[in-house]
This record gives C-alpha cells, structure tokens and sequence, in this order.
C-alpha cells in the first residue's frame, strides 16, 4: 500500500512549525526549523525535506499540505503594500479618510487614526447610485470608469478596490465596474465588495475591500513560488491555505481573497483547542500560545471557538468572519529594555529568527525572554531544539548585564524580573479577552502552547486564580497540529434589516441562495456530497442598538419557533456579555450568515497507557519565585498516568519545556496531554 503523508504548517516569526500525519498507521511526527522571513517557502521545504529524512517517508508520498502563513499579517503591519486605488460612488471618495471616530485612548488629547491603506488622490469615484433596499436609483454611467482606468493605467497601481454604496444590497453595478476595469487594465488585481464583504458598514467594508485588493499581488507571488517549488519537490500534493476562520481553502481562492488568511497562522492553534476541548472534557478553556514573537490568546466557551464579524489588523477593520484572538507582543523572543523612568519593560519588538536572542549566538545582543528563562535554569542550553540549536549562557549574560546596570540590580534579579513583567503582561492579555465577554478567569482550564508557553504557564494561572493548566501533546508546535484537523470552509453572509419576526418569512429564500452559492463552492474544492456541513448563525441586535451580536441558527429554523429560539439566546448572550437585557424590546436582524464546511479525514488520535511516573533523569539549579534550588528535571515520557509529580520541578520534550511551581502537581492524560493542578495557594 502507497504511504498516504499529510502534513501540516505554521510558519511562524521565529520557527515553522511542522506536523506529519502518516494517514496508514496514525502515527503523528513533529519537527522545528528557523523560519526564513525573506521567502518563508524556503523554510518550509527545508522542513519538510528534514522530516522526510529523519521520519522516513518519500517527498512522493505526501498528499496534502495544509499551511498556516503570516505573510498576509506581516504586509499589512509592515506596510510593505503595492500601490493601490480605490472606485466608490462619486461623492464617497473621502470615506477612506475619514475612517470612524473610535477613540481608544480616552485621555488623549489628540486621536490618532491610522494611516489610510489607499491616498486620497488614488480614490476615484463614478456616477452611480443603489439605494439601501437594492433599487438603482442612478444608472453608472460607463464613460466615467473607463477615463478612470485610463488615467489608473497611467500611475502604476497593481490593484484596484471597487466600493460602491449598498452593493451588498444590488451588486450590478459594481460587478459591471469589476468588468470594465479589468478588461482595460489587464494584470492588475480588482477586488469588489460585494465579493469580499457584501455587508453594511461602508468604512468596514472599503476597508476590507481595499486590504484584499493590496494583498492580492503578495500572496498572489507567494502562492505561485510555492506551488512552483512543490510540485518540483513535493509533486502529488494537494495545498490548502488556512483562513482566519478556522477553515482551509485552495491557493486559487487563497489568492482571490487574501484577506481571509489574516489570522491564518493563529487560528490553527484555536482549532486545536475546540479538538481538546473535546478529548480532555474541559468545555471551558483559554487557549494561550506563546511563540517567539507573540502571545496570543483565544477562549473556547461551552465547547465553542469565540468567533467575530469583524477583526483589526494594525488599527484597519477587516469585516470578515474569523476566530476571535487578542494578540500581545510577547514572546520569547520580545526585548527587555528600560524606559526614560527606568521602568523594565518588555516588547513589543522582538528579536525575531534572525539574529534572535543574545543566547541564539547568531549576533543578537538585547535581553529577551528566552535568555532570562535560561539564566533562570527553566531553560537547558545542552537540550533546546533537541539539542540541535544548543543556548549560550554567557552571551544571555552579558545581554542581562547591559539591563541591569542602569536599575541597580543583579543578573539574577534583573532575569526574575523580565520574567515577572512577561508574566503580568501575558496575565493582563487573557483577563481581557475574558472579562469583555463576561466570564470569569477561575472558571477556565488553561490550554499552554507554544515552545515559549510552558515556562510561563502556571505563574501566569496563579496571577489569574486559574486552578488547572493542560499541556497538550506537541505543545510547541499545538498551531499546526490543529491545523491536521482542520476542514475547508466557506463563509457567506447577507445583509437583511429588520424586526426578526417581520423578515423571517423572506429568509428561507435567502438561505437558499446561499446554499447554492455555497454547493459551487465546495464542488470547486472537489468536496463529496457526503462531506458537506452547513452552520448557520444571524447578526441580531435590540432595535437601535448600533452594534449586534452573533447567534448560532438551528437548521436555518424561520419558523415562529426558530425566532423565538434565537431570541432568547440572543437576550441571554448579551445579558452575559453586557450585564443586562431587554426582553421587551424588539430583535432586529441584521445579517444572515452561513459556513460551508467541507470535511477532510481526520487523524485517529492515539492514548496514552496507564502507568507509573519514571524517576526524574536528573536535577539543576532553578530561579522560583525566590533562589535558586536545586529542581528534577523529568522527561515528558517519564510522567506517569496514575502518581502525579509535585513541583518545583521541570519538564522537558525536545522542542519545549515545562516550569512546574512549588504547590502544583502534574499528571498525563490518557489522550496524552500533561495536567498540573493548582494543589496550594502561594
């Protein structure tokens, strides 16, 4: 029988991350390699030859590639754009600039906007005009957008946004400006809106629209020297982009719309925990993923993944569905520095791959969280990677002493408090993505991952008062592990405005235009019948309100009963969120939402065998929360399913490890996960 290899890929900041599913046996493979920021596709073949060598599969064998990129997210934050325009409905050129008054620090006496994607003098409008209800009130008039593609061919732009006003409710003329413009500017990327994000909120929208647009020539590239490569290398395989939803989709796709890769990478360890969630029994988790660029946290509540219409990436709104995530700049590799009142800090800049930090020994020389831990000793300079990138302890030293100096401290002390200030940021990050939904802390599980998450993990629970922290199976690379487990997903939306019980006869007929929008789409993706699941969900809100809430739909359920269901569980949703409800005030739809899922095989996952706990390979000095002491340090095989071991102590597996605290105890999960328990208050 032919090897059937799956692989799956985050490529992070600092490392790419790679799993390896061997599809005939179940056996699970991980591996670890630098990224390489310049072209990340090289790092990712490098992976992958690595893992052909050392786990002993032909390139030949692997099927599928499902990959998880921050190359959308890095464009966007490092503003490395192509040179774009934008084509909305003359009178609405300014909407760009204006953006939306949305003041996040409240004391400022200035307000800060970001800076707009597209300048003024690349935003066109045409006379046109659709009203709310979809009607044409003003017919386009075509002359006007063929002058202005003449004169768009004339500066050089390589992508073209078109947003016209209440397309989402009528897109013809907007498709008919899509037509014209790219058979008069061919090679140049035209996105439309009623494609992208065909809902109301016209800044949201253009927004969205125009980020799609400028990204198109970069993934675009990406995508075309990576598929160039693979099918030099790897030639049988299948590739898939993960979104920001959660899902994957085909390069083609990916391609077109950009825009939905752009929490690609962190979604795949939000999958992972919906997985878990399941397999440990643990409805309500806080899934923390500490790398060595960022800190990002997302909350699985009764089981289900948070989810949002509408995310920011560096201040822009993006209107899309996609799992909700706060990201901090706080990892591993973040600096430490100190402030103008010599105050220590942490990031949010970082060392990043390349050189890294100081104990990388590639020419780095700032302090960062990486080498505090290892001055600290929760680190092993002779075992990290596997022993395949070995630390340097006095190049991390001499970086410490640069930071010292200046606060009075010692090295020792100086590393206690990078690490403290780490923990506090990485503590205030998950408080928050808790208390704005209205949930209390104490009532989550932990989920720790990421290589620079186990060190940080139960000090950060002890700030929050969480009581249980899990550390999954291949916690350091947990993002592409979830990602093995991923589907292809469609998200489809339309916008309807008004009382529920008013429009919930209309909606059946929308439903179903969006079923066959999405059957085409799956079928593209060669999705059997079989393996086809739709999710329904509606925007509802009170009448007046200005914002709305997402609510799961039963079976596209219009009946009285079905609104009455959704209802409630809209009223109890932002009782929860916001500490009161009006039930005697009238539900006002906003849109209609639907997800089409293609399912993939999934990998069988393997248990663990009852035993008992193995002696500890052996011990070092450890910096707790006062001295050094000397700590075991324990092989992650060697903790046993039936005797817990107690901390201080150390946990290590090739590509992570583990500070277990005095007062916590830690156990394996027969699915394989490592369990500490909170025994004492500190």
């Amino acid at each position: 029988m032919e090897q059937d290899i799956r692989i799956a890929v985050d490529i992070g900041g600092t490392f790419t991350d790679i799993e390896i599913l061997d599809a005939g046996t179940g056996a699970i493979h991980q591996i670890k390699t630098p990224s390489t920021p310049k072209d990340p596709s090289v790092g990712l073949l490098t992976g992958i030859r690595q893992a052909s060598e050392r786990f002993g599969f032909p390139l030949e064998a692997v099927q599928y590639l499902l990959h998880g990129t921050t190359i959308a997210t890095n464009a966007v934050l490092e503003r490395k754009l192509p040179r774009g325009a934008v084509v909305t409905t003359a009178g609405f050129e300014d909407v760009m600039q204006i953006g939306r008054h949305g003041r996040k620090d409240v004391y400022a006496i200035t307000l800060e906007q970001p800076e707009p994607l597209v300048a003024r003098r690349f935003c066109f409008g045409v006379e046109e005009r659709v009203g709310a209800d979809g009607r044409i009130i003003a017919p386009l008039q075509e002359e006007g957008v063929r002058r202005i593609a003449s004169e768009l061919a004339e500066t050089g732009v390589r992508s073209v946004a078109v947003c016209l006003l209440h397309a989402y409710a009528n897109p013809t003329n907007e498709r008919r400006v899509g037509e014209i413009l790219s058979e008069m500017l061919p090679g140049v990327a035209i996105s439309l809106a009623s494609d992208i994000s065909p809902e109301i909120r016209e800044y949201e929208r253009m927004s969205t629209t125009a980020l799609n647009a400028l990204l198109v020539p970069i993934v675009q590239s990406y995508t075309d020297r990576l598929a160039g490569r693979l099918a030099e290398e790897v030639p049988q395989t299948q590739v898939y982009l993960v979104q920001s939803n959660g899902g994957v989709s085909g390069l083609a796709k990916a391609g077109r719309e950009p825009a939905r890769l752009l929490l690609s990478g962190p979604s795949g360890g939000a999958a992972a925990a919906r997985r878990l969630s399941v397999e440990l029994g643990e409805p309500n988790l806080v899934a923390v993923d500490m790398g060595g660029t960022s800190f990002d946290v997302s909350v699985v509540h009764d089981g289900v993944v948070s989810m949002v219409n509408e995310g920011e990436v560096d201040g822009l709104p993006v209107r899309l569905p996609m799992i909700e995530m706060r990201t901090i700049g706080a990892g591993g590799g973040s600096i430490a520095w100190v402030d103008d009142g010599n105050r220590l800090r942490i990031g949010p800049h970082s060392a990043g791959a390349d050189p890294g930090p100081a104990c990388y020994g590639k020419g780095g020389t700032a302090l960062t969280v990486t080498d505090a831990n290892l001055l600290l000793g929760r680190l092993d300079g002779k075992s990290f990677m596997g022993g395949a990138m070995p630390l340097d302890r006095e190049a991390a030293r001499r970086a410490a002493e640069i930071v010292a100096a200046p606060l009075g401290l010692s090295v020792d002390r100086t590393a206690a408090g990078v690490i403290d200030v780490a923990n506090s940021a990485l503590a205030m990050a998950i408080r928050l993505s808790l208390f704005e939904k209205g949930l209390d802390p104490e009532d989550f599980a932990m989920l720790s991952f990421g290589g620079a998450g186990g060190v940080h993990a139960c000090e950060v629970a002890e700030e929050l008062g969480i009581r249980r922290v899990i550390f999954p199976a291949h916690a350091s690379t947990l993002s592409a592990w979830g990602i093995l487990w991923s589907d292809i997903a469609h998200d489809l939306s339309a916008t309807q405005i008004g009382l529920f019980e008013d429009l919930a006869a209309g909606l059946g007929a929308t439903a179903s235009r969006l079923v066959a929008e999405a059957e085409t789409l799956l079928a593209e993706d060669g999705v059997a019948p079989e393996a086809r699941r739709f999710e329904w969900a509606v925007d509802l809100r009170y009448a007046g309100q200005a914002f709305d809430l997402r609510v799961p739909l039963e079976e596209a359920d219009f009946s009285a009963a079905g609104v009455a269901r959704a209802s409630a569980a809209f009223h109890a949703l932002h009782k929860q969120r916001f500490s009161y409800d009006e039930p005697e005030v009238p539900v006002e739809i906003v849109a209609l939402r639907l997800k089409a899922v293609g399912a993939l095989a999934k990998p069988v996952p393997a248990r663990r065998a009852a035993g008992s706990a193995k002696p500890a390979a052996h011990a070092r000095p450890v910096h707790g929360r006062g001295a050094a002491v000397d700590t075991p340090v324990w092989e992650r095989d060697a903790i046993g399913t039936t005797d817990p071991v107690s901390g201080p102590a150390v946990v290590e597996e090739p590509y992570t490890s583990i500070y277990l605290p005095a007062g916590w105890n830690i156990v394996t999960h027969s699915a394989g996960a490592l369990i500490a328990d909170r025994i004492t208050a500190q």
